[in-house]
């Protein structure tokens, strides 16, 4: 579960789903959709009346044969809030969505009348470790790199600073930098489905190190 549980529903038993071939929702990151087909105009119209809440579910490989059915899904999943919307005069909508969660699909559940997919899922707990030392030495590692990164950066460098410097614990640090360095849809399901704190850390300093050599491969990392 995420480490901000007022932002979370206390019920999974029947939660909506936005299967993507090639998008996934990171806890701390943000998605902008364009939502056109008919099904997820259902499903966003319900978002908004209710809980404003969807997960956001990566499409198996081959899933172009059955797309318009109910093709095979990753089960671990990024649940997000609807955080912006707005609808357009034929009905389609964009929205943005901030990512809040891990969640695991336990199994579908019939249609029951809606158009778009509801299943039963439970939290994934992302916040432990089995190596204590290793997470607080390489989160201390990562801020260090978000700091030098931030003043190579052309742009948004201050915010950057802000907003790792904000994340509450760790492993929430790794995940909004890299929601934010990332865009490989396969990478990003990875990270996901990575759920000890120090492994996350650990990646996010690598990929933050990477970007700085290529940034100012002269004395970034000195």
């Amino acid at each position: 579960m995420s480490e901000r549980d007022e932002d979370l529903p206390k019920d999974l038993d029947e939660l909506a789903i936005f299967p993507l071939p090639n998008a996934v929702l990171l806890p701390g990151g943000v998605l902008p959709l364009h939502v056109f087909e008919p099904r997820y105009r259902e499903l966003t119209r319900d978002c908004l009346a209710g809980s404003r809440q969807m997960a956001i579910a990566l499409l198996q490989p081959g899933f172009e044969a059955s797309y318009f059915e109910r093709p095979a899904i990753h089960p671990v999943c990024g649940l997000g809030t609807i955080i912006c919307s707005e609808e357009l005069p034929d009905g389609r909508f964009h929205i943005l969505l901030r990512g809040v969660g891990r969640i695991r699909v336990e199994h579908e559940l019939p249609p029951n009348g809606h158009a778009y997919r509801v299943v039963r899922a439970s939290w994934v707990d992302a916040t432990r470790t089995r190596c204590v030392d290793t997470l607080t030495a390489s989160h201390g590692q990562l801020l260090a790199l978000c700091d030098r990164l931030a003043c190579v950066l052309d742009h948004g460098g201050q915010e950057l600073c802000e907003l790792v410097h904000a994340q509450p614990t760790p492993g929430e640090c790794a995940d909004v930098i890299t929601a934010a360095l990332v865009t490989d849809p396969r990478r990003r399901q990875q990270l996901l489905e990575t759920f000890d704190a120090a492994d996350r850390v650990t990646a996010a300093v690598e990929l933050v190190g990477k970007v700085l050599c290529q940034l100012a491969p002269e004395g970034a990392l000195n």
